[in-house]
């Protein structure tokens, strides 16, 4: 199939691009993974975790689903987590969103998808949350904007209600939680300004005691 013989051609490229910037770059990479950063962000092909920061493999730790969620049942984000934090041990977790988000469109509708309707549940309620300072926006775009910070501002805090993460924060390790936003528009990420370093900054109905 063409398509497969575009993407080997394109791998080999790459692979040869990368050999000639640095000879030693796969010997180096393939001997360890140490990065200190995870990212959790959104599924959506726009939106390359790597490129987006700058970033070469092995210096950035992803996690992506659809609207950037982190969900307290969802075995597969815990692990990752506790694989970034208990293993590779990182020192940052970023959760990042980005406008225009399609998952987050759709949470703000009540068309029937199928079963990712029961995903986008967890975005229904941060609109539910926040309905009254979403519907004073007139304008829909803007509103959807919103939405996409508010869910990133949930997430963050989820990650932070998590035993993993508290537990680390008990032992000692400096871990800090932050909360991005990308713009698809301009190329451009944004701090949305608030972070999380400790136990001290969530409510105490989520603390895990020591």
């Amino acid at each position: 199939m063409p398509f497969r013989k575009q993407l080997f051609d394109n791998n080999r490229e790459w692979a040869a691009r990368m050999k000639k910037t640095d000879p030693e770059f796969f010997t180096k990479l393939a001997a360890q993974q140490a990065p200190k950063f995870l990212w959790i962000g959104c599924s959506d092909s726009r939106v390359p975790a790597n490129e987006i920061v700058g970033l070469m493999p092995g210096e950035l730790f992803v996690h992506r689903n659809v609207a950037n969620v982190v969900i307290h049942t969802d075995l597969n984000c815990l692990s990752v987590l506790q694989y970034a934090i208990d293993v590779l041990r990182v020192e940052h977790i970023m959760v990042c969103g980005h406008y225009g988000c399609g998952g987050v469109a759709s949470a703000m509708d009540n068309k029937e998808l199928g079963l990712i309707d029961n995903w986008l549940r967890a975005i229904k309620d941060v609109y539910h949350h926040n309905h009254q300072v979403i519907e004073e926006i007139d304008d829909k775009q803007q509103r959807l904007n919103l939405l996409c910070e508010l869910n990133v501002a949930q997430q963050v805090a989820n990650v932070a209600h998590t035993t993993i993460v508290q537990n680390a924060w008990h032992h000692g390790r400096a871990l800090s939680l932050h909360g991005f936003i990308y713009d698809i528009h301009d190329g451009l990420l944004r701090d949305l300004g608030f972070s999380i370093t400790g136990p001290d900054q969530i409510a105490d109905i989520y603390r895990v005691q020591a």
